[in-house]
């Protein structure tokens, strides 16, 4: 499928989230020096963006940086942070061209204070575009998220403010990263690992899975173009029947 080819918005996912997964690999396969995989990795969200907001998709989140990544050689850890500060950067004048916005999700406790102001002053700047949202996930887990959903929702039934019978899965649901975003529709995972690596668990309970062995280097907006012409095709039913589906029309 082309990228000019145009799909009806309601067979668009409003919400796509990507593991950019490969950079270490083509580095080593293309002979690059240490660390220039995760260079060429930054120079390929730039196209995807652009192809997500041109073609209406709501919100686009990717997996820069995960809680487990910090286990990593602290050499490769400083690269990362460096490669985030730029990116963040580099984002900037796309997020004022395009009226995107850009937001963060994470354990920020983590993160430099510099690198924690930074994030901070470029969701400010960009609070007020709504032709997009791009979410940036850095020192984030899936099982953190949910955890601190639940953390907060256990002082306010402490402080007498909530019971706990009252909690239910739509009440943690208005606590964890995005509530405020549609639920993830589409994710896709590079680098032909099939697993999904503590990303946005709760958020992506009913998304359409996509796994492609493309280095994300390598990925293009032409092979998510081809997802989106896949996922237009699938059948989404949330625990009804088929019939039930095709009734509702």
């Amino acid at each position: 499928m082309s990228t000019s080819a145009v799909l009806a918005p309601d067979l668009l996912p409003r919400h796509i989230a990507i593991i950019m997964d490969g950079n270490n690999r083509y580095g080593k396969a293309n002979l690059l020096g240490k660390g220039q995989g995760h260079v060429a990795g930054k120079e390929a969200l730039d196209p995807i963006v652009e192809y997500c907001v041109k073609t209406g998709i709501e919100v686009l989140t990717v997996f820069a940086f995960s809680s487990e990544n910090w286990q990593r050689p602290p050499s490769e850890v400083a690269l990362l942070m460096q490669l985030l500060t730029s990116t963040i950067h580099e984002q900037m004048p796309r997020m004022n061209e395009y009226r995107i916005r850009l937001r963060f999700i994470g354990d920020r406790s983590q993160l430099s204070e510099s690198l924690q102001t930074l994030m901070a002053e470029a969701e400010e700047k960009t609070a007020a575009f709504d032709a997009m949202t791009l979410v940036i996930a850095i020192s984030y887990g899936g099982q953190w998220d949910i955890a601190h959903a639940a953390k907060q929702l256990a002082h306010q039934v402490q402080a007498g403010e909530l019971n706990a019978e009252d909690i239910s899965a739509e009440r943690l649901g208005e606590y964890v990263q995005l509530a405020d975003t549609p639920a993830v529709d589409m994710l896709v995972r590079t680098g032909g690992e099939y697993r999904i690596s503590n990303f946005l668990l709760w958020q992506s309970a009913y998304a359409e899975l996509f796994f492609t062995p493309t280095l994300w280097p390598d990925f293009t907006a032409e092979e998510l173009a081809k997802m989106l012409a896949d996922f237009a095709q699938r059948q989404r039913r949330f625990g009804k029947t088929s019939e039930q589906i095709t009734a509702a029309r």
